[in-house]
Protein backbone atom coordinates (compact mmCIF):
# COMPACT_ATOMS: atom_id res chain seq x y z
CA UNK A 1 0.00 0.00 0.00
CA UNK A 2 3.22 2.56 0.85
CA UNK A 3 4.72 1.81 -2.14
CA UNK A 4 1.49 2.06 -4.28
CA UNK A 5 1.04 6.25 -2.70
CA UNK A 6 4.27 6.74 -3.53
CA UNK A 7 4.21 5.70 -7.05
CA UNK A 8 1.11 8.24 -7.01
CA UNK A 9 2.83 10.98 -6.14
CA UNK A 10 5.96 10.48 -8.49
CA UNK A 11 3.03 10.51 -11.42
CA UNK A 12 1.76 13.53 -10.22
CA UNK A 13 5.21 15.65 -10.46
CA UNK A 14 6.06 14.21 -14.34
CA UNK A 15 3.57 16.79 -16.65
CA UNK A 16 4.42 19.93 -14.21
CA UNK A 17 7.77 19.65 -15.06
CA UNK A 18 7.13 18.68 -18.72
CA UNK A 19 4.96 21.82 -18.96
CA UNK A 20 7.90 24.12 -17.14
CA UNK A 21 10.27 22.66 -19.87
CA UNK A 22 8.33 23.85 -23.44
CA UNK A 23 6.26 26.76 -21.90
CA UNK A 24 8.96 29.33 -23.04
CA UNK A 25 7.95 31.68 -26.14
CA UNK A 26 9.52 31.10 -29.25
CA UNK A 27 9.11 34.00 -31.62
CA UNK A 28 10.37 34.69 -35.24
CA UNK A 29 7.83 35.58 -38.32
CA UNK A 30 5.28 33.63 -36.38
CA UNK A 31 3.24 34.41 -33.42
CA UNK A 32 4.21 33.43 -29.73
CA UNK A 33 2.41 29.45 -28.96
CA UNK A 34 2.24 28.03 -25.54
CA UNK A 35 1.27 24.78 -24.92
CA UNK A 36 -1.36 23.91 -22.24
CA UNK A 37 -0.64 23.41 -18.67
CA UNK A 38 -3.36 21.05 -17.55
CA UNK A 39 -1.61 17.91 -16.74
CA UNK A 40 -3.80 15.80 -19.37
CA UNK A 41 -3.24 18.69 -22.17
CA UNK A 42 0.71 18.76 -21.40
CA UNK A 43 1.55 15.05 -21.78
CA UNK A 44 -0.38 14.92 -25.09
CA UNK A 45 1.29 17.92 -26.26
CA UNK A 46 4.32 16.16 -25.08
CA UNK A 47 3.26 12.61 -27.62
CA UNK A 48 2.30 14.79 -30.82
CA UNK A 49 5.21 17.52 -30.55
CA UNK A 50 4.25 21.57 -31.02
CA UNK A 51 1.01 22.48 -32.45
CA UNK A 52 1.37 24.44 -35.87
CA UNK A 53 2.80 27.85 -35.77
CA UNK A 54 0.74 30.58 -36.61
CA UNK A 55 2.05 33.01 -39.94
CA UNK A 56 2.85 36.83 -38.41
CA UNK A 57 1.66 38.65 -42.09
CA UNK A 58 3.03 42.15 -40.81
CA UNK A 59 6.67 40.86 -39.64
CA UNK A 60 7.01 39.48 -43.10
CA UNK A 61 6.14 42.43 -45.07
CA UNK A 62 8.79 44.45 -43.18
CA UNK A 63 11.34 41.88 -43.34
CA UNK A 64 11.24 40.43 -46.23
CA UNK A 65 9.24 42.56 -48.15
CA UNK A 66 10.73 45.68 -46.93
CA UNK A 67 7.33 47.59 -45.89
CA UNK A 68 7.44 50.20 -43.38
CA UNK A 69 6.03 49.31 -39.95
CA UNK A 70 2.97 51.69 -41.12
CA UNK A 71 2.44 50.26 -44.41
CA UNK A 72 2.72 46.59 -43.08
CA UNK A 73 -0.57 47.51 -40.74
CA UNK A 74 -2.43 48.68 -43.74
CA UNK A 75 -1.18 45.64 -45.78
CA UNK A 76 -1.92 43.05 -43.73
CA UNK A 77 -5.46 44.10 -42.95
CA UNK A 78 -6.31 42.30 -46.51
CA UNK A 79 -3.82 39.22 -46.23
CA UNK A 80 -5.01 37.82 -42.92
CA UNK A 81 -5.78 35.63 -44.20
CA UNK A 82 -2.62 33.97 -44.89
CA UNK A 83 -1.14 30.75 -43.03
CA UNK A 84 2.36 30.52 -44.39
CA UNK A 85 4.92 32.68 -46.79
CA UNK A 86 5.24 29.80 -49.42
CA UNK A 87 2.77 31.71 -51.56
CA UNK A 88 4.20 35.57 -50.93
CA UNK A 89 7.76 33.89 -51.23
CA UNK A 90 7.40 32.67 -55.07
CA UNK A 91 5.78 35.92 -55.97
CA UNK A 92 9.07 37.74 -54.36
CA UNK A 93 11.07 35.57 -56.42
CA UNK A 94 9.06 36.09 -59.63
CA UNK A 95 9.53 40.04 -58.81
CA UNK A 96 12.91 39.35 -58.50
CA UNK A 97 13.49 37.47 -62.18
CA UNK A 98 11.40 40.49 -63.49
CA UNK A 99 14.51 42.43 -62.37
CA UNK A 100 12.64 44.47 -59.76
CA UNK A 101 14.32 46.08 -56.81
CA UNK A 102 13.47 45.69 -53.48
CA UNK A 103 12.26 49.03 -53.45
CA UNK A 104 9.75 47.84 -56.30
CA UNK A 105 8.58 44.88 -54.75
CA UNK A 106 7.42 47.02 -51.57
CA UNK A 107 5.86 49.72 -54.21
CA UNK A 108 3.83 46.43 -55.73
CA UNK A 109 3.02 44.92 -52.42
CA UNK A 110 1.77 48.77 -50.78
CA UNK A 111 -0.41 49.15 -54.23
CA UNK A 112 -1.52 46.05 -54.22
CA UNK A 113 -1.33 43.55 -51.39
CA UNK A 114 -2.85 40.75 -52.97
CA UNK A 115 -0.55 40.71 -55.28
CA UNK A 116 1.20 38.56 -53.14
CA UNK A 117 -1.16 36.25 -52.89
CA UNK A 118 -1.14 35.37 -57.30
CA UNK A 119 -0.57 31.63 -57.93
CA UNK A 120 2.63 32.08 -59.95
CA UNK A 121 2.08 29.38 -62.47
CA UNK A 122 -1.28 29.94 -63.24
CA UNK A 123 -1.50 33.31 -63.67
CA UNK A 124 1.88 35.18 -62.97
CA UNK A 125 3.87 32.65 -65.57
CA UNK A 126 0.92 32.74 -68.02
CA UNK A 127 0.64 36.85 -67.83
CA UNK A 128 4.59 37.12 -68.54
CA UNK A 129 4.06 34.59 -71.28
CA UNK A 130 1.09 36.66 -72.58
CA UNK A 131 2.65 40.14 -72.70
CA UNK A 132 6.00 38.48 -74.30
CA UNK A 133 3.68 37.03 -77.26
CA UNK A 134 2.88 40.85 -77.70
CA UNK A 135 6.66 41.84 -78.08
CA UNK A 136 7.26 43.12 -74.67
CA UNK A 137 10.35 42.93 -72.66
CA UNK A 138 11.23 41.78 -69.49
CA UNK A 139 12.01 45.90 -68.58
CA UNK A 140 8.62 46.70 -70.07
CA UNK A 141 6.83 43.92 -68.28
CA UNK A 142 8.61 45.41 -64.81
CA UNK A 143 7.78 48.77 -65.34
CA UNK A 144 3.96 47.89 -66.29
CA UNK A 145 3.71 45.88 -63.15
CA UNK A 146 4.85 49.14 -61.08
CA UNK A 147 2.15 50.91 -62.77
CA UNK A 148 -0.87 49.46 -62.06
CA UNK A 149 -0.11 45.96 -60.33
CA UNK A 150 -3.61 44.82 -60.00
CA UNK A 151 -4.15 44.63 -63.71
CA UNK A 152 -1.27 43.02 -64.37
CA UNK A 153 -2.84 40.28 -62.75
CA UNK A 154 -5.98 40.06 -64.59
CA UNK A 155 -6.45 38.78 -68.31
CA UNK A 156 -8.02 41.77 -69.59
CA UNK A 157 -5.33 43.46 -69.88
CA UNK A 158 -3.58 41.69 -72.99
CA UNK A 159 -6.98 42.77 -74.71
CA UNK A 160 -6.60 46.45 -73.57
CA UNK A 161 -2.64 46.37 -74.82
CA UNK A 162 -3.48 44.96 -78.17
CA UNK A 163 -6.19 47.88 -78.56
CA UNK A 164 -3.51 50.46 -77.05
CA UNK A 165 -0.35 49.75 -78.07
CA UNK A 166 -1.54 50.16 -81.93
CA UNK A 167 -3.45 53.33 -81.24
CA UNK A 168 -0.75 55.40 -78.94
CA UNK A 169 1.88 54.04 -81.56
CA UNK A 170 4.07 52.36 -79.24
CA UNK A 171 3.98 50.56 -75.64
CA UNK A 172 6.77 53.53 -74.56
CA UNK A 173 4.07 56.31 -75.44
CA UNK A 174 1.16 54.34 -74.05
CA UNK A 175 3.54 54.27 -70.62
CA UNK A 176 3.23 57.72 -70.46
CA UNK A 177 -0.27 58.43 -70.60
CA UNK A 178 -0.62 55.26 -68.06
CA UNK A 179 1.51 56.75 -65.79
CA UNK A 180 -0.43 59.88 -65.70
CA UNK A 181 -3.88 57.58 -65.70
CA UNK A 182 -3.82 53.66 -65.09
CA UNK A 183 -7.45 53.49 -65.13
CA UNK A 184 -6.94 53.06 -68.87
CA UNK A 185 -6.49 49.31 -68.45
CA UNK A 186 -9.62 49.04 -66.13
CA UNK A 187 -11.58 51.33 -68.10
CA UNK A 188 -14.57 49.33 -70.84
CA UNK A 189 -13.07 49.77 -73.82
CA UNK A 190 -16.05 49.12 -75.82
CA UNK A 191 -18.35 50.97 -74.31
CA UNK A 192 -16.11 54.54 -73.00
CA UNK A 193 -12.74 54.20 -74.85
CA UNK A 194 -13.55 53.32 -78.48
CA UNK A 195 -16.76 55.61 -78.50
CA UNK A 196 -14.73 58.19 -77.45
CA UNK A 197 -11.86 57.60 -79.69
CA UNK A 198 -14.79 57.13 -82.19
CA UNK A 199 -15.72 61.20 -81.76
CA UNK A 200 -12.27 62.30 -81.50
CA UNK A 201 -11.30 61.14 -84.54
CA UNK A 202 -15.41 62.76 -86.23
CA UNK A 203 -13.66 65.84 -84.96
CA UNK A 204 -11.16 65.39 -87.35
CA UNK A 205 -8.20 64.44 -85.33
CA UNK A 206 -6.19 61.51 -86.66
CA UNK A 207 -4.27 59.08 -84.62
CA UNK A 208 -1.26 61.15 -83.98
CA UNK A 209 -3.46 64.00 -82.57
CA UNK A 210 -5.36 61.79 -80.34
CA UNK A 211 -1.97 60.77 -78.92
CA UNK A 212 -0.88 63.95 -78.25
CA UNK A 213 -3.98 65.14 -76.82
CA UNK A 214 -4.51 62.09 -74.38
CA UNK A 215 -0.61 61.51 -73.36
CA UNK A 216 -0.95 64.84 -70.92
CA UNK A 217 -5.06 64.17 -70.34
CA UNK A 218 -5.45 60.35 -70.90
CA UNK A 219 -8.95 61.11 -68.54
CA UNK A 220 -10.62 62.08 -72.20
CA UNK A 221 -10.46 58.27 -72.98
CA UNK A 222 -11.77 57.21 -69.51
CA UNK A 223 -14.53 59.89 -69.41
CA UNK A 224 -18.00 58.78 -69.85
CA UNK A 225 -18.31 59.36 -73.64
CA UNK A 226 -21.61 61.94 -73.04
CA UNK A 227 -19.15 64.25 -71.05
CA UNK A 228 -16.75 63.96 -73.94
CA UNK A 229 -19.39 65.23 -76.36
CA UNK A 230 -19.79 68.30 -73.68
CA UNK A 231 -15.81 68.91 -73.97
CA UNK A 232 -16.41 69.08 -77.98
CA UNK A 233 -19.51 70.91 -77.58
CA UNK A 234 -17.82 73.96 -75.42
CA UNK A 235 -14.53 73.83 -77.84
CA UNK A 236 -16.92 74.90 -80.90
CA UNK A 237 -18.64 77.46 -78.45
CA UNK A 238 -15.33 79.33 -78.11
CA UNK A 239 -15.21 79.83 -81.68
CA UNK A 240 -12.81 76.99 -83.08
CA UNK A 241 -14.59 74.60 -85.52
CA UNK A 242 -13.91 70.88 -85.94
CA UNK A 243 -11.40 69.76 -88.27
CA UNK A 244 -9.31 73.23 -87.64
CA UNK A 245 -5.33 72.97 -86.80
CA UNK A 246 -6.11 74.35 -83.58
CA UNK A 247 -9.67 72.53 -82.23
CA UNK A 248 -7.05 70.08 -80.19
CA UNK A 249 -4.95 72.69 -78.59
CA UNK A 250 -9.06 74.24 -77.70
CA UNK A 251 -10.07 70.63 -76.63
CA UNK A 252 -7.33 70.24 -74.33
CA UNK A 253 -7.63 73.61 -72.56
CA UNK A 254 -11.46 73.29 -71.88
CA UNK A 255 -11.25 69.91 -70.80
CA UNK A 256 -13.10 69.53 -67.31
CA UNK A 257 -13.61 73.25 -67.33
CA UNK A 258 -17.28 73.82 -66.74
CA UNK A 259 -19.28 76.15 -68.87
CA UNK A 260 -19.50 78.92 -66.44
CA UNK A 261 -15.77 79.13 -65.47
CA UNK A 262 -15.13 79.31 -69.40
CA UNK A 263 -17.42 82.41 -69.81
CA UNK A 264 -16.27 83.91 -66.31
CA UNK A 265 -12.13 83.70 -67.94
CA UNK A 266 -13.51 85.06 -71.44
CA UNK A 267 -15.31 88.27 -69.19
CA UNK A 268 -11.88 88.34 -66.95
CA UNK A 269 -10.09 88.78 -70.52
CA UNK A 270 -12.09 90.91 -71.74
CA UNK A 271 -12.37 93.77 -69.11
CA UNK A 272 -8.28 92.95 -68.42
CA UNK A 273 -7.16 93.50 -71.68
CA UNK A 274 -9.71 96.05 -73.01
CA UNK A 275 -10.97 93.82 -75.49
CA UNK A 276 -14.18 93.45 -77.67
CA UNK A 277 -15.66 90.11 -77.91
CA UNK A 278 -14.17 90.09 -81.65
CA UNK A 279 -10.73 90.20 -80.27
CA UNK A 280 -11.01 87.82 -77.63
CA UNK A 281 -12.55 85.09 -80.20
CA UNK A 282 -9.66 86.05 -82.20
CA UNK A 283 -6.89 85.43 -78.75
CA UNK A 284 -8.78 82.07 -77.88
CA UNK A 285 -9.08 80.74 -81.21
CA UNK A 286 -4.78 81.23 -81.88
CA UNK A 287 -4.60 80.64 -78.49
CA UNK A 288 -7.14 78.82 -76.52
CA UNK A 289 -4.53 77.57 -73.61
CA UNK A 290 -5.45 81.15 -72.38
CA UNK A 291 -7.64 79.85 -71.27
CA UNK A 292 -6.33 78.29 -68.29
CA UNK A 293 -3.60 80.70 -67.15
CA UNK A 294 -4.09 82.09 -64.08
CA UNK A 295 -6.16 85.50 -63.37
CA UNK A 296 -3.12 87.12 -61.55
CA UNK A 297 -0.64 86.17 -64.55
CA UNK A 298 -3.27 87.57 -66.93
CA UNK A 299 -3.61 90.98 -64.82
CA UNK A 300 0.32 90.93 -64.76
CA UNK A 301 1.32 90.18 -67.78
CA UNK A 302 -2.18 92.77 -69.34
CA UNK A 303 -0.06 95.75 -67.11
CA UNK A 304 2.91 95.22 -68.10
CA UNK A 305 2.22 95.03 -72.20
CA UNK A 306 -0.21 97.59 -72.42
CA UNK A 307 1.50 100.16 -69.77
CA UNK A 308 4.85 99.63 -69.45
CA UNK A 309 5.52 98.65 -73.32
CA UNK A 310 2.58 100.29 -74.22
CA UNK A 311 1.00 98.05 -76.74
CA UNK A 312 -2.22 98.47 -77.84
CA UNK A 313 -5.06 95.38 -76.72
CA UNK A 314 -5.80 94.92 -80.24
CA UNK A 315 -2.33 94.41 -80.82
CA UNK A 316 -2.09 91.62 -78.64
CA UNK A 317 -5.16 89.92 -79.53
CA UNK A 318 -3.54 89.29 -82.21
CA UNK A 319 -0.37 88.06 -80.51
CA UNK A 320 -1.58 86.27 -77.93
CA UNK A 321 1.52 83.83 -77.82
CA UNK A 322 3.19 86.74 -75.92
CA UNK A 323 1.13 85.51 -73.15
CA UNK A 324 2.82 81.78 -73.11
CA UNK A 325 6.18 83.99 -72.35
CA UNK A 326 7.49 83.73 -68.59
CA UNK A 327 6.87 87.40 -67.54
CA UNK A 328 10.98 87.49 -65.38
CA UNK A 329 12.89 85.45 -67.68
CA UNK A 330 11.95 86.68 -71.05
CA UNK A 331 10.02 89.50 -71.68
CA UNK A 332 11.04 91.97 -68.75
CA UNK A 333 15.43 91.32 -69.93
CA UNK A 334 14.56 91.88 -73.73
CA UNK A 335 11.87 94.35 -73.43
CA UNK A 336 14.86 96.33 -71.25
CA UNK A 337 17.19 95.00 -73.95
CA UNK A 338 15.12 96.72 -76.95
CA UNK A 339 14.15 99.82 -75.19
CA UNK A 340 17.95 100.48 -74.16
CA UNK A 341 19.35 99.97 -78.22
CA UNK A 342 16.93 101.99 -79.63
CA UNK A 343 17.37 105.10 -76.72
CA UNK A 344 20.53 104.92 -77.87
CA UNK A 345 20.35 105.14 -81.52
CA UNK A 346 21.86 101.49 -81.73
CA UNK A 347 18.58 99.72 -83.31
CA UNK A 348 16.24 100.77 -85.99
CA UNK A 349 12.88 102.39 -84.43
CA UNK A 350 10.97 100.33 -86.47
CA UNK A 351 12.08 96.80 -85.20
CA UNK A 352 9.41 95.54 -83.18
CA UNK A 353 9.50 94.29 -79.22
CA UNK A 354 7.41 91.29 -80.47
CA UNK A 355 10.39 90.37 -82.44
CA UNK A 356 12.67 89.92 -79.61
CA UNK A 357 10.33 88.40 -77.49
CA UNK A 358 9.59 85.25 -79.97
CA UNK A 359 12.60 84.43 -81.14
CA UNK A 360 14.69 81.41 -79.66
CA UNK A 361 17.51 82.72 -76.43
CA UNK A 362 20.06 82.07 -79.32
CA UNK A 363 18.77 84.07 -81.81
CA UNK A 364 18.24 86.98 -79.46
CA UNK A 365 21.50 86.98 -78.34
CA UNK A 366 22.82 86.95 -81.47
CA UNK A 367 20.55 89.42 -83.14
CA UNK A 368 20.34 92.21 -80.37
CA UNK A 369 23.33 91.00 -77.52
CA UNK A 370 26.19 90.07 -79.89
CA UNK A 371 26.05 93.02 -82.59
CA UNK A 372 26.74 95.52 -80.31
CA UNK A 373 29.62 94.66 -78.28
CA UNK A 374 31.74 97.37 -78.72
CA UNK A 375 29.33 100.36 -78.42
CA UNK A 376 27.71 98.34 -75.16
CA UNK A 377 29.74 96.50 -73.67
CA UNK A 378 28.03 95.75 -70.54
CA UNK A 379 24.88 95.08 -72.70
CA UNK A 380 25.51 91.28 -71.99
CA UNK A 381 26.50 91.76 -68.53
CA UNK A 382 23.21 93.65 -67.87
CA UNK A 383 20.84 91.61 -69.22
CA UNK A 384 22.39 88.39 -68.04
CA UNK A 385 21.63 90.43 -64.42
CA UNK A 386 17.91 91.01 -65.47
CA UNK A 387 17.41 87.18 -66.20
CA UNK A 388 18.84 86.75 -62.44
CA UNK A 389 15.60 89.05 -61.34
CA UNK A 390 18.56 92.26 -60.49
CA UNK A 391 16.94 95.21 -63.37
CA UNK A 392 19.60 97.70 -63.24
CA UNK A 393 18.60 100.87 -63.26
CA UNK A 394 19.51 101.80 -66.33
CA UNK A 395 21.65 99.84 -68.84
CA UNK A 396 25.15 100.96 -69.49
CA UNK A 397 26.99 101.77 -72.66
CA UNK A 398 31.02 101.48 -71.17
CA UNK A 399 32.84 100.03 -68.46
CA UNK A 400 32.87 102.23 -65.51
CA UNK A 401 35.79 104.17 -65.52
CA UNK A 402 38.64 103.30 -63.12
CA UNK A 403 39.90 106.54 -60.77
CA UNK A 404 43.34 106.93 -60.82
CA UNK A 405 43.54 107.54 -56.87
CA UNK A 406 41.96 104.06 -56.69
CA UNK A 407 45.21 102.44 -57.40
Amino acid sequence: MLLLQKHILLLSFRPRTATTLISFPHRCLFSNTRFPTTTTAAAAAVATSASPLTFAVEDYLVASCHLTPKQAVKASKVLSHLKSPSRPEAVRAFLSDLGLSHADVAAVVVYDPLFLCSEVDKTLAQRLAELRDLGLSPSQIARLVLVDPARFRRPTIISKLKYYVPLFGSFETLLQALKNNSYLLSSDLENVVKPNVALLRECGLGDCDIVKLCVPVPRLLTTNPERVKEMVERAEDVGVRRGSAMFRHTLLAVAFLSKEKIAAKVEFLRKTFGWSEDEVAIAVAKLPVVLRNSQDRLQRMAEFLMYEVGLEPEYIAHRPAMLTYSLEARLKPRYYVVKFLKDNGLLKRERSFYTAAQVSEKVFVEKFINPHKKAAPCLAEDYAATLKGKVPTRFRLQEPRTSSNSI
